[in-house]
């Protein structure tokens, strides 16, 4: 037999190093290959010789590894050339991989991720290689095409309609109570943001108002809607997606001239934004704007259980499609059933996955692009069901990371 190799990339999730779990564990049922390695910091770090074998774990640690939240492999925003623009770093990591006996290599990311599984599958089939490549989806956006969610998506739904349940009735304790602004992740896409119609009290939403970057902005209609709703009942609550855009498509807040190293605006501070919109038109000057940021990725205490089986769960069919010889494809997740929930997992070319973006239906948005509609609660509820297990030291989460100077 022979190795494999599975690495992280991109931004980390609650729930990704269960995919990493749920491969080992298959790899130990089917007795493919003699060692499962890691590699530290994703491609970029594989290129530079860091690599560990994760076979040696003991059971304990492959546990506490599963509730750890973030890439415990580390991570990497590493972007490949094309391979008409040069092959001299895809024959140097293929030379790593082979020094290593490497026969499969697997790939935790979301959509630029894929696109890297696209180019080495094409390469591999062009030079001959017997190296299969197979992606594992995560990013809490919900963004990739073809599948019904990804991985990571669930937890943080669920920590963002909790968020919203806890944040509410703290702002509500006052005769004069204000309005609450409350700002997810989500540039191109409004899946986080839209989240926010689990939170409920007595079957009623939380959020009077949800705002997605899928439907255009109007600042004139905004400031009606919630003078309106304040006017009524004293109090408002707004959802807002960071990737909020004007009529012309232009982010509301875009931050001039910052970008990462794939070319996406680095956005933020669209709370504030609408926080002084709210108070310069003279509605009121009781407004409290937060901003979840990364807590909505690494919140295991508030993780699904859902996701973090299905997170397992495709890093286990992961091998199984390698083992059939598959390569160059993601695996993707199908709804089968609702009520009760089921899925299960196929395979999705990579290259059709990369740089696409699944945005969210405009037909789960009402009519006054302000809130959701009950096909969207539907599909939502499953996903965010049951609490993991979670190991305990000293009365707090017990977690273990490979990547981390405190390990050293």
């Amino acid at each position: 037999m022979a190795n494999c190799i599975i690495a992280q990339s991109g931004g980390p999730t609650s729930v990704i190093n269960s995919s990493v779990v749920g491969l080992l564990k298959a790899n130990k049922d089917l007795d493919l290959f003699d060692n499962v390695y890691g590699g530290l910091n994703g491609i970029e770090g594989i290129l530079n010789g860091s690599l560990i074998n994760l076979t040696t774990l003991s059971d304990e640690e492959i546990q506490i590894f599963r509730h750890t939240p973030s890439s415990g492999l580390g991570s990497c925003r590493y972007k490949m050339k094309n391979l008409e623009d040069g092959a001299e770093e895809y024959d140097k990591l293929l030379e790593i991989l082979k020094a290593n006996d490497i026969k499969a290599f697997f790939y935790v990311g979301g959509n630029d991720s894929m696109d890297t599984i696209a180019k080495l599958g094409k390469y591999a089939v062009e030079t001959g290689l017997d190296i299969k490549f197979m992606g594992i989806p995560k990013t809490i956006d919900n963004d990739l095409m073809f599948t019904d969610h990804t991985p990571g998506f669930g937890s943080a739904a669920k920590f963002i309609a909790t968020t919203i349940l806890e944040t509410y009735l703290d702002s509500s304790v006052y005769i004069n109570n204000g309005i609450f602004i409350l700002e997810t992740m989500g540039r191109d896409t409004g899946w986080l943001a839209a989240s926010a119609c689990l939170a409920q009290i007595n079957g009623k939403p939380v959020a009077d108002f949800i705002y997605l970057p899928e439907t255009a902005f109007d600042t004139d209609k905004f400031l009606s809607d919630v003078n309106q709703k304040f006017k009524e009942q004293n109090q408002v609550y707004i959802v807002v997606s960071e990737g909020i855009r004007n009529a012309e498509g232009t982010f509301v807040t875009e931050v001039e001239k910052q970008h990462d190293t794939f070319g996406h605006a680095q956005l933020g501070g669209v709370g504030n934004y609408l926080k002084h919109l709210i108070i310069n038109s003279g509605i009121t000057t009781r407004v409290k704007s937060l901003e979840l940021g990364v807590l909505q990725r690494c919140a295991i205490h508030c993780a699904s259980n859902v996701d973090l089986q299905e997170a397992y769960d495709a890093g286990y069919s992961a091998l199984e499609f390698a083992r059939d010889g598959m390569s160059g494809y993601m695996v993707g997740i199908k709804r089968d059933s609702n009520s009760p929930y089921k899925v299960s997992y196929f395979l999705v070319p990579a290259d059709k996955i990369a740089n696409n973006v699944k945005y969210f239906p405009t037909e789960w948005v009402n009519t006054a692009g302000n809130h959701l509609t009950e096909e969207a609660l539907n599909y939502f509820t499953p996903l965010v069901n049951g609490e993991p297990s979670l190991i305990l030291e000293n009365y707090l989460p017990k977690f273990k990371s490979f990547n981390n100077p405190k390990n050293k």
